[in-house]
């Protein structure tokens, strides 16, 4: 990870944290909105109306809150709507690249830049600030319209219903209190959680973080008894939030963030629910466990210093779900 300060780029730890070891997530910096007329969002400035080739997103396939953006791209008929450039796999001290070594990496299609801080420099020249994926980019303006994962999965739920004639709502109005409750409970337990695990500088910070990871598991696993999707009976975004976590979480959390209790298919009704999120019509094709793989245990030698890259485990998500 690194930051840039006042244009240039700063290397620091993979993981920037707490007195105690605890691992610290910065905040996202652009908080703008894509809205259906234009007028401003609930932060961040207006301006920025749902049009169809106006927008690009920056994405990693490997990055959870990036996934989260891919999926509700597909699932809301925007792929002809919304141009999309991923991210080399493997973050070294530079920081996200536009490299296309790698298959499925596609470079900047955009603005030809090699470093994702350049598409923050192009916005701000005097940026200083954390860079992350997902970034949505306004084609036609020239900046970024936001960096938060959360909101945009929100922006692409709703704003460009006009254009496209979609009525999946996955934050309907009588669920959105308890979307946001399942949000406030599994954001910090087990999307975040995973990373405090993984990046703990101390062992009381690890022993803390993997006790909310499981927490968090047991809790969805005993509300799974009782409902096929956290929030009811219909897809949400909560599910979908959960969703990216619950993919890389054998694969990659559970030997590299040494997330090691149990595994998800450990979990009978989770194992079952992320298969049936897998399977949803769409959402497969934006699930690559060849970036995930790589991304993870290429790109944090303080965790893995020999960049060694596992054989499995041998997962298939395809096999028919109970219930």
């Amino acid at each position: 990870m690194g930051r840039l300060v006042g244009g240039t780029w700063e290397t620091s730890p993979v993981a920037p944290g707490a007195a105690d070891g605890s691992f610290q997530r910065a905040e996202s910096s652009w908080r703008n909105w894509i809205t259906p007329d234009g007028r401003p969002g609930p932060t961040g400035l207006g301006g920025f109306a749902a049009e169809s080739g106006r927008y690009h997103l920056y994405v990693s396939l490997a990055c959870p809150w990036a996934h989260r953006t891919l999926i509700f791209r597909a699932l809301k008929g925007l792929a002809a709507h919304i141009s999309v450039d991923v991210v080399h796999p493997v973050m070294d001290p530079d920081g996200w690249a536009f490299g296309t070594d790698f298959p499925g990496a596609t470079g900047d299609r955009v603005l030809g830049k090699d470093f994702l801080r350049e598409i923050y420099l192009a916005d701000d020249p005097e940026a200083t600030t954390k860079v992350t994926v997902p970034v949505l980019w306004d084609k036609a303006a020239g900046r970024i319209v936001s960096n938060e994962s959360s909101e945009i999965i929100r922006m692409l739920n709703s704003a460009f219903d006009g254009l496209t004639g979609s009525d999946l709502d996955l934050w309907p109005e009588p669920l959105r209190p308890e979307i946001d409750a399942i949000n406030a409970r599994v954001y910090p337990g087990l999307n975040n959680g995973v990373y405090r695990a993984g990046f703990a500088r101390s062992q009381a910070a690890y022993d803390a973080a993997v006790a909310d990871v499981f927490a968090t598991l047991d809790w969805m696993e005993a509300r799974l008894f009782e409902a096929r999707w956290l929030a009811g009976d219909r897809q949400t975004e909560a599910d979908w939030r959960a969703a990216t976590t619950l993919f890389r979480f054998d694969p990659v959390y559970h030997t590299h963030f040494k997330c090691n209790r149990r595994q998800i298919v450990q979990y009978p009704r989770v194992w079952d629910y992320a298969r049936r999120l897998y399977q949803t019509p769409g959402v497969a094709g934006t699930v690559d466990f060849a970036h995930i793989a790589h991304h993870y245990y290429r790109s944090h030698p303080d965790v893995n210093p020999f960049g060694i890259v596992p054989v499995g485990p041998e997962i298939d998500w395809t096999a028919p779900v109970a219930g």
